[in-house]
């Protein structure tokens, strides 16, 4: 009996001590990362993993997105954390096309490397320049993601549109184009990711392909459109059989917030970032070597009030 009264004093003890220890309250969020088949959604994972990990509570739904999808998704509350493009996000806090609206909600987290717009054909297909995009059949991204309005702004720019082309697919993954490019149903596929892009690479193992450059006209007009975008170049050897470096448009990836996310959860944010910069390069190269000054790289998007704590303690800004 006394054995008995003891445990359950014990347990009594135990069961107020819990009740009165500080909880942590779970914080749930969506994070959009990228089409299927692109460095998104594994960089997500690998993010997700790491935030999770340095952010008490915090738990993180992962789902596909695309750049101005996802920005718009953060502003509509349909998400907390999204990838964006740099160049597509500045049009976003302008409220520039293809946005119905200024985003108001949007903050900055970090810069994190430089995006690729790669128009690739078939070799076959002989396709030089922009200008002989004219009656061929192209497969990009569905309507409104970042490279596909790319794609309608440089056939514009020289003087066409899709309805100059034989015939456009949007496809929702990089998969399904390369698919499609391998069977010869297309002959031509835009995309706006990393270099190498694994889907080009996978395309590149089956069929001989050339990357198109971009020309000095159309640089100088998107360029006075918006000043995210920069002529990059692609160097030689990243894609079998190519011989020289090959000039293409360029913006950032970066990453947005919700603006009213808790200050101390995006400062962790941003530190765990930066402390781990070595696991994310593992998964996209170009991240290798980023510092928190890259990552506070002013491109015309707020700060959020947390980020910006981290990047003043550590001197970035």
């Amino acid at each position: 009996m006394k054995h008995a009264r003891s445990f359950a004093i014990t347990a009594a003890v135990a069961a107020c001590a819990a009740a009165f220890a500080p909880s942590v309250a779970a914080q749930q969020v969506t994070f959009m990362t990228g089409p299927q088949g692109g460095s998104w959604i594994p960089l997500g994972g690998a993010l997700k993993g790491l935030w999770e990990k340095a952010v008490p509570g915090l738990q993180i739904q992962q789902t596909p997105g695309a750049g101005i999808a996802n920005v718009r998704g953060v502003d509509e509350g349909k998400a907390q954390i999204g990838f964006g493009n740099s160049s597509s996000t500045v049009d976003g806090i302008a409220g520039n096309a293809p946005y119905p609206r200024k985003v108001t909600k949007v903050c900055q987290l970090a810069n994190l490397y430089p995006q690729y717009f790669q128009v690739v054909a078939n070799a076959d297909a002989n396709v030089r320049s922009f200008a002989d995009l004219k009656g061929k059949t192209l497969v990009t991204q569905p309507k409104g993601n970042t490279g596909e309005i790319l794609t309608g702004t440089v056939l514009k720019l020289n003087g066409m549109s899709y309805e100059s082309l034989a015939k456009v697919n949007f496809q929702a993954g990089y998969t399904d184009a390369v698919s499609l490019m391998k069977d010869g149903h297309a002959q031509v596929f835009t995309l706006g990711t990393t270099a190498p892009a694994s889907a080009v690479m996978d395309l590149a193992a089956a069929r001989d392909v050339q990357l198109v450059p971009v020309d000095d006209k159309t640089m100088g007009e998107l360029k006075k459109m918006n000043a995210g975008y920069n002529k990059l170049f692609i160097k030689a050897g990243t894609y079998p059989k190519q011989d020289k470096d090959v000039p293409v448009i360029g913006y950032s990836t970066h990453v947005v917030v919700a603006c009213d996310l808790p200050e101390d959860t995006v400062y962790t944010m941003a530190k765990t970032m930066a402390d781990n910069v070595p696991d994310l390069a593992a998964i996209v190269k170009s991240i290798t070597g980023l510092t928190p000054k890259d990552m506070a790289l002013d491109i015309g998007v707020p700060f959020h009030k947390g980020a910006l704590k981290y990047y003043k303690e550590v001197g970035a800004i």
